[in-house]
């Protein structure tokens, strides 16, 4: 009898859905747009998405997710139901086997509540898997192996440190600063620098089309529209690439120094093997330009961005479970 089975980065910017077989069915952003007058769900994903900042009153567009952890469990199980359905179609019966991962650093209580969630959405069997050791899989390295792997996740909300062997985590630091907090950095840098107020949304552009991480010598332009906060009025201002570098600064040192402080504590001979393998940067915010040649620059350990960095931990999370069907079945 086949199951379904599915692999679920459950992320604070975006929630992908992996199905075996098939590969990366669906990724949407982690949003939900609900009336606050009826309670009712108005939307949820990119319809959502495109509704931040700009709801009346009684409708409000949040993120369930905050930091890779629940901090709305009914928000969150209703649109994990909503993301399972629309993945697997109308055709399913049977329930799924569904493997979920977070964060390096969560408590049992939020693994929990994640697992409560998942169950409630609709799963027959739940194995909650630690995102580093998800995002491995999916980048292609054979985790099962005796030598030390190097994994940077770097999300929405959290980015996770690793050092992988054996398929287990042997020294991991999780931290809650990633690509969410770019887009902050960015949006106090043009208050204070230009004072220029702009939403999520545009800082997020911002981040995309010119953000560095390292000095680049052709920077790059964009024209960038928000609220002058002197006047009130809106404004129109040229942005360059070297500005999103200095307003990307602390954040960024800050993913360095937990790399940093992640090899201090890793075993020598591990130590060595990530010397000659180099690290390996997954998730969304790896895909932040100059990230690795900042990386270099610091630790002087070769760095390279996963073949997907988006989809690497969806498509690790899936793999997981065959990896983990295959020890039933033998």
């Amino acid at each position: 009898m086949q199951y379904t089975d599915i692999g679920i980065d459950l992320g604070t910017a975006s929630i992908l859905v992996y199905i075996r077989g098939r590969g990366v069915v669906l990724k949407e952003p982690s949003v939900v747009a609900f009336d606050r007058d009826t309670n009712k769900i108005k939307a949820i994903g990119e319809d959502a998405r495109l509704m931040l900042g700009r709801t009346p009153g009684n409708i409000v567009a949040v993120r369930p997710l905050r930091q890779g952890v629940i901090s709305d469990y009914t928000v969150t199980e209703k649109m994990m139901k909503y993301f399972i359905q629309k993945a697997l179609g109308k055709r399913s019966i049977r329930k799924p086997r569904i493997a979920v991962c977070v964060p390096s650093g969560v408590t049992e209580v939020e693994k929990k509540a994640v697992e409560d969630a998942t169950y409630q959405a609709g799963a027959r069997e739940v194995s909650v898997i630690e995102e580093p050791i998800a995002a491995a899989i999916g980048a292609g390295i054979d985790i099962s192996k005796p030598c030390g792997n190097m994994i940077v996740d770097i999300g929405g909300g959290t980015s996770d440190v690793a050092v992988i062997s054996l398929g287990g985590t042997v020294v991991s630091a999780s931290i809650k600063i990633a690509g969410d907090d770019f887009d902050e950095a960015i949006v106090r840098y043009m208050r204070k620098k230009h004072n220029l107020l702009i939403g999520e949304r545009t800082a997020e552009d911002i981040k995309i089309r010119i953000g560095t991480a390292f000095h680049s010598p052709e920077p790059d332009f964009m024209d960038v529209r928000g609220r002058n906060l002197v006047s009130g009025l809106p404004n129109t201002i040229r942005v360059s690439s070297e500005e999103t570098e200095e307003a990307l600064k602390e954040t960024t040192s800050q993913i360095v120094e937990a790399i940093h402080s992640v090899l201090e504590k890793t075993p020598p001979e591990l130590a060595a093997d990530i010397a000659d393998r180099g690290i390996v940067l997954t998730g969304g915010g790896s895909l932040l330009r100059g990230l690795e040649e900042l990386i270099y620059d610091r630790t002087g350990i070769n760095t390279m961005t996963a073949e997907d960095p988006m989809t690497a931990v969806a498509v690790g999370t899936g793999r997981y479970v065959e990896f983990l069907a295959g020890y039933r079945e033998d």
